[in-house]
């Protein structure tokens, strides 16, 4: 592979990354996030599906389904990043509680950069990179331009509103070049995809995951089920502990690719499963305390 265009996939990479999560800062005001945090159940919920539930599961179906090695490490990797960047969006389709996704996208935040360092070495002795490697970039894309864009919005508010809009674009740009990159140096092993399980494989994760969070946080009101249900995975932060292991599979990065188109056709799906649920609570509430 030569060295100019991987360069420019990192480089891709580096700005989508750093620009959503800069974006997502800039509008966040950590009192909103601290609130949500302060709910213990919904705390619970969402670190068990994110970071118990989501990787066990991965890990799982990567054992047990008719993966490649390269397929299912994606998987694994996937399992272990939750909260896409645009699941804030989602959440707004759903008809959920859009007060409640500060704390989420804080604590995927949180919780990737501690787990990934740990969980990567263990899950896959395959690439050769120590924790402080993994940590490195995901502090750098993960951490960093989240508490800077959330400084900003605190001290200097007017200045947010002008700089997240070209932030936006800025990272929206980023995201089509990284998926035209990954098309370029990894087209045939898009096109061998479609002859192997990896597609259905993140269908059926996404199936499950979402499923079990929407169905099984007890205890929940439905519009906050609707945000812990859209477990969708940070296929940047998946993407980031590649940056710096050598000999990496192509078709590692070829299943974390993939994962950007499934997960907005599947994220749209419980978007419109969650707001049907949304539109009959409401209803049954207006029947049973009838105005007059």
């Amino acid at each position: 592979m030569s060295d100019l265009p991987l360069l420019a996939l990192k480089l891709s990479l580096l700005v989508f990354m750093a620009g959503s999560l800069m974006e997502m800062g800039l509008g966040l005001r950590l009192r909103d996030a601290l609130s949500g945090l302060r709910d213990r159940r919904f705390l619970l919920y969402g670190a068990g599906f994110g970071f118990v539930i989501g990787p066990g599961l991965a890990w799982g179906m990567a054992q047990v389904l008719p993966l490649s090695p390269p397929h299912a490490l994606g998987l694994m990797l996937l399992g272990l990043t939750p909260c896409a960047p645009f699941v804030p969006i989602m959440v707004n389709r759903a008809q959920g509680d859009v007060a409640y996704v500060p704390a989420m996208m804080l604590l995927a935040a949180l919780g990737t950069v501690t787990l990934m360092p740990v969980a990567v070495p263990l899950l896959a002795a395959s690439l050769s990179v120590d924790a402080w490697a993994i940590a490195r970039p995901l502090l750098v894309m993960v951490l960093t331009p989240l508490v800077l864009g959330m400084a900003v919005f605190h001290l200097a508010p007017h200045v947010a509103a002008v700089v997240r809009p070209r932030v936006k674009a800025m990272a929206a740009v980023a995201a089509v070049a990284l998926l035209v990159l990954c098309g370029v140096l990894f087209g045939h092993g898009f096109l061998a995809s479609f002859g192997s399980f990896a597609i259905g494989s993140q269908v059926l994760y996404l199936a499950i995951i979402t499923t079990m969070g929407y169905r099984f946080s007890r205890g929940v009101g439905q519009q906050r089920r609707s945000g812990l249900g859209l477990c969708t995975r940070n296929v940047g932060a998946a993407m980031a502990p590649l940056l710096s292991a050598p000999g990496v599979d192509d078709g590692v990065i070829v299943m974390l690719a993939l994962a950007v188109p499934v997960q907005i056709a599947c994220g749209l799906a419980a978007a419109w499963w969650f707001g049907r649920d949304a539109q009959r609570t409401a209803a049954e509430g207006e029947t049973a305390c009838p105005s007059g």
